[in-house]
């Protein structure tokens, strides 16, 4: 490919049961983009949807040859479907949007622009329209707890629409709930980024696919992500200062026992302190073997070896790409 055959900007939707919403969501990326002249390409993916969705998107391209469908096997998740779409994208920006229509598509220009200086636009749902129980209130918790965790101050990492340059993107390895970690993960490039309001809307159509059990997933998967970032090339800073501590209480009691047995006489044989102290000792020389063990076979296992985290079905509008 030449560059000069290269988008712009590549748009990813990530699609799952959204029959309703694709034509209005078609018209308004349409309507958002032309004026400006800007190059562009959609690269909707649909993530095993149960309803018309498919043959809405086949519908959306028949009349725009801008749209690249892609679908999957089954419903994988948005974090799977996202990195699908990213694997497809062909921009020099990328800019994920949900499918729901609760973005909007004519905030995608001043991304874009923004763009140019940054590596990554962060867009924020300042006036969110959801409900306060179920969605706002754990997000601002989660994004409170990924900020202070990550070192990297958003106000809004839930939020799809960001726009993300080219190189940013294209050799993350994403699985779990990660999308949403995208700047914390890219932030050992050394990346610029910069948060702009964005404008939400509540939703028309169909029903949302997010609870509240979905925070308790993000909580684990940014463990993972600060263990990623601060101790991935030395993780036994982190297992081993664990598995030590427990070694060393265990051998601290373990002294204390054997100081009363040799000059106190004492009976040591049927004390619980004593399996205490060898429980510790046990414990902590298997945390550290087996934490360390653990995490080099899960990076070796979406990393080294490549796994998939998606398998496409079909790809219209271009050949799908080897594995």
């Amino acid at each position: 490919m030449t560059e000069s055959d290269r988008p712009t900007l590549s748009i990813v939707i990530p699609v799952f049961n959204e029959e309703e919403n694709i034509p209005i969501l078609a018209d308004e990326i349409r309507r958002a983009l032309e004026p400006q002249g800007i190059v562009y390409e959609v690269i909707a993916v649909d993530d095993g949807s149960t309803d018309g969705s498919w043959s809405r998107l086949e519908a959306v391209r028949a009349a725009d040859p801008r749209w690249i469908l892609v679908a999957l096997r089954r419903n994988f998740g948005q974090t799977a479907a996202l990195s699908a779409g990213f694997d497809h994208a062909r921009g020099e920006v990328i800019v994920p949007l949900d499918g729901d229509l609760q973005n909007d598509p004519a905030d995608i220009p001043r991304l874009l622009a923004l763009a140019a200086e940054y590596d990554i636009v962060s867009g924020w749902r300042k006036n969110r329209q959801d409900r306060l129980l179920s969605r706002r209130l754990p997000s601002l918790l989660a994004n409170w707890l990924i900020s202070k965790v990550t070192g990297i101050r958003l106000h809004d990492y839930g939020c799809t629409l960001k726009a993300y340059r080219r190189e940013v993107v294209e050799h993350l390895r994403l699985y779990g709930e990660m999308h949403r970690f995208i700047p914390a993960i890219a932030s050992w490039m050394g990346i610029t980024i910069v948060e702009v309001e964005t404008h939400h809307r509540p939703r028309r159509f169909g029903r949302s696919k997010y609870g509240i059990t979905r925070t308790v997933r993000v909580v684990l998967d940014l463990i993972t992500v600060k263990f990623l970032l601060s101790f991935a090339t030395r993780p036994i800073q982190v297992f081993g200062m664990l598995g030590m501590g427990a070694v060393g209480i265990g051998v601290a009691i373990g002294a204390y026992l054997t100081a009363l047995k040799l000059f106190l006489g004492a009976q040591i044989g049927g004390r619980p302190l004593l399996f205490l102290a060898v429980l510790l000792i046990v414990v902590g020389v298997q945390f550290v073997v087996m934490g360390l063990l653990g995490e080099m076979l899960v990076r070796v296992y979406h990393e080294s070896q490549r796994k998939p985290i998606y398998m496409v079905k079909r790809v219209e509008g271009r050949p799908a790409r080897e594995a």
